[in-house]
């Protein structure tokens, strides 16, 4: 099957299976990897170190929506552990 660097699916679900798709995501990030397909291709990814994490919910007049956003570094930034050397 076809790599791909993007992958975008929508549909209409109800509860159980966008539980079961959440579920899939949770196991995925256990185990280090995601890998996601459809009949164009597969794409899969490595979290791994620190990922961040933003979750955004609103009630508006006639809808309402919760957001799960995850991002990663590929290979995450070494920081320095050492203070800056400040003068005042």
């Amino acid at each position: 099957m076809k790599s791909k660097t993007e992958f975008k699916h929508e549909a209409l679900l109800d509860p159980v299976d966008i539980q079961d798709v959440l579920k899939a995501i949770s196991k995925g990030l256990g185990k280090g990897k995601l890998e996601f397909s459809d009949d164009k291709g597969t794409l899969s990814l490595g979290p791994q170190g620190l990922l961040y994490l933003k979750v955004s919910a609103s009630d508006g007049d006639d809808r309402q929506q919760v957001d799960i956003k995850l991002r990663w570094e590929k290979k995450p930034k070494t920081l320095n552990k050492k203070p800056p050397k400040i003068e005042g």
